[in-house]
């Protein structure tokens, strides 16, 4: 399926492979790098302790910066178009609305960046009707106030988990036109769910982690202590 996603833009059509890099940002686990709104989020599960994320030494090349989820959810973003494609396209597994509770970090890795999210939320993530909705909006044209980027989704099978859900996709930002030689920045997720306790590990760029060992390692670190 190829579609488009359109939002008023107060910049000229892209003009560098720069842009890939600023589209990255507003791909996060949570929507934290989003305006937040004036008015407090709704009311939502207890709060998760930032104790539940993976140690800081399991990722390599701390520091990392740590935000809090509730926090970052409490955005003005209403660029959903009703398909679902503009949350896959920004790798939304929550949403602004969905009131959860929660901890992340994102850190520095060699070759890019990494993502870890802990959350509670008050009601069950549904991670396989999210990978249906990427295979719908596996290639989507998006246009951005950064300018216009091509998202191309691959989902895969995710990390085996007793008892949870898992998800594991990739997406790959390119621009228009852009030769085939040259990649794109790929954004890797693998997500565990199972009732209202949700882990995201997400890396974007160049980086040889294993995503799917560390998100399992994030799993087992967290999911106990949630009572999962």
């Amino acid at each position: 399926m190829t579609a488009r996603i359109r939002r008023p833009s107060r910049f000229p059509p892209v003009r560098a492979a720069a842009l890939l890099v600023t589209a990255a940002a507003a791909v996060t686990i949570s929507g934290a790098a989003e305006k937040p709104e004036t008015t407090p989020p709704v009311s939502g599960p207890p709060a998760v302790s930032p104790a539940l994320l993976l140690p800081p030494g399991t990722v390599p090349d701390t520091p990392r910066d740590t935000f809090d989820v509730a926090a970052a959810l409490s955005t003005s973003d209403r660029s959903d178009d009703g398909t679902g494609c503009a949350d896959v396209t920004h790798g939304r597994l929550l949403r602004p609305g969905d009131a959860a509770a929660g901890q992340g970090f994102q850190s520095a890795a060699s070759g890019g960046q990494v993502s870890e999210l802990v959350a509670r939320t008050v009601r069950p993530v549904d991670l396989a009707a999210w990978a249906q909705r990427a295979r719908r909006c596996g290639r989507i044209t998006v246009d951005d106030p950064q300018g216009t980027a091509v998202s191309t989704v691959t989902v895969r099978p995710g990390p085996a988990v007793p008892g949870a859900e898992t998800l594991s996709y990739e997406q790959v930002l390119t621009l228009p036109g852009q030769p085939a030689e040259l990649p794109g920045l790929r954004l890797r997720t693998v997500a565990i769910a199972a009732d209202d306790v949700l882990v995201v590990l997400r890396d974007a760029g160049a980086t040889d982690l294993d995503l799917d060992t560390l998100a399992v390692a994030a799993w087992q670190h967290a999911a106990p202590r949630l009572g999962r």
